[in-house]
């Protein structure tokens, strides 16, 4: 007796996904509830659990292709293990992609995704000497970066001296079909393009005060609140009282309308092994800095392990995107439709600036605002920045709202 394994319900208004992996393979031994493939949606990663218990079927759909709600993708057979459901030697194999083949051959049994592939594959790296850190210990791609800073990692075999010479001349290429999270990440973003009237403003800001404030309080505030004091919680109610006073930062255009909120929806940024994702702040102008990094390193943790929901990324009406956590100095982050507006912060590094007629050494940081030109005008973008500036450099402006 065989149970069919479906596509579930994704959510509102998204009838179809790709399947990114499978994590069960013919023959396993599965639970009930127990995840067995990983799609793909134009926004998260969504599990399909195994209906029943039992021992997993033939794959009916292969890594990649695009599966409807309610299409069959697999299924589930009665037993227990391979004495119940012993795999053929002369089956068929499942068909795969390309990809997927040239992972097996180079990792054994571990499947990975195509992007952790490509470094293990830069860096001649053999994956089962790496610690998995993501969902039920699959490695991500931070996992591979970390193990290729902190040093050597053993290949997966010798080189044999005849064979050293040959990567020399060796002109490699590999295509990987685009994740739909990216392909949905570069469409939205060339609609931003091609529909708002786009600019950026800059400015820098000393962070003396905060980072002395953060050096302070840290081990007191991480006591009491049980989460560690981040400059993403002042920045947020910077922010939040800098929207208050531009309200148009925080609009948005609808047809022959703008639509101005009396609330905060921040969307920031955090990482994920498939790239960046968006979730959302609900009304962060509520939020004291405790429950605002509390909520990021929330969304930090899930977005590592893949749970993050469809209702984590709706909505949002401003965004905030830290580049200087990789590196950045400078960029002009490009605004998250339909918002106008979003807020990149860049690498803090001490620089000489002058202060009452002297040149000293401050930790400095630039700060750059990309705005729809339609609705922001440029005296209340400057301002919005101003008002973040003046904030950030003298915190006390927080606590009274000035």
């Amino acid at each position: 007796m065989s149970t069919e394994v479906v596509v579930p319900t994704l959510g509102e208004s998204i009838a179809e996904a790709t399947l990114g992996q499978w994590l069960k393979q013919p023959g396993d031994v599965v639970a009930a509830d127990e995840a067995i493939a990983s799609l793909e949606t134009d926004k998260v990663a969504v599990e399909v659990t195994a209906p029943v218990a039992g021992v997993m079927g033939a794959h009916v759909v292969t890594e990649g292709m695009t599966v409807n709600v309610g299409a069959v993708i697999g299924s589930i057979e009665a037993g227990s293990g391979a004495a119940a459901a012993p795999k053929p030697a002369a089956a068929a194999p499942v068909a795969v992609a390309p990809a997927v083949e040239a992972a097996a051959d180079d990792s054994g049994d571990l499947t990975l995704s195509p992007s952790v592939r490509r470094v293990v594959l830069e860096h001649g790296l053999d994956p089962t000497k790496i610690k998995g850190t993501g969902k039920d210990g699959r490695l991500t791609k931070d996992d591979v970066m970390a193990a290729v800073a902190a040093g050597p990692v053993p290949a997966k075999a010798e080189a044999s001296p005849a064979s050293v010479a040959a990567p020399v001349a060796a002109r490699g290429e590999e295509r990987v079909r685009m994740t739909r999270l990216r392909q949905t990440v570069a469409k939205r973003l060339k609609e931003a393009q091609n529909t708002a009237a786009m600019l950026t403003t800059f400015n820098d800001v000393d962070m003396t005060e905060v980072m002395a404030a953060r050096t302070k309080y840290k081990d007191l505030f991480e006591k009491k609140h049980g989460v560690r004091l981040g400059f993403m919680g002042f920045f947020t109610k910077a922010v939040c009282m800098a929207l208050k006073d531009m309200p148009s930062v925080n609009a948005s255009i609808e047809g022959d309308e703008i639509v101005y909120r009396n609330y905060a929806d921040i969307s920031v940024a955090v990482s994920a092994p498939n790239g960046l994702v968006v979730p959302v702040i609900r009304d962060a102008q509520e939020l004291s800095v405790a429950n605002i990094e509390r909520t990021i390193g929330d969304f930090g943790k899930r977005a590592k392990d893949g749970t993050l929901t469809m209702d984590d990324m709706k909505g949002g009406t401003f965004t905030i995107s830290n580049g200087g956590v990789f590196g950045s100095l400078m960029s002009t982050p490009i605004i998250n439709p339909p918002q106008s507006a979003v807020l990149g912060l860049h690498r803090i590094e001490d620089r000489p600036v002058v202060r009452d007629g002297q040149i000293v050494i401050r930790p400095m940081m630039y700060l750059a605002l990309s705005y729809d030109h339609r609705l922001i005008d440029g005296r209340e973008a400057v301002t919005f920045l101003v008002a973040v500036k003046n904030a950030i450099e003298d915190p006390t402006r927080l606590l009274i709202d000035l």
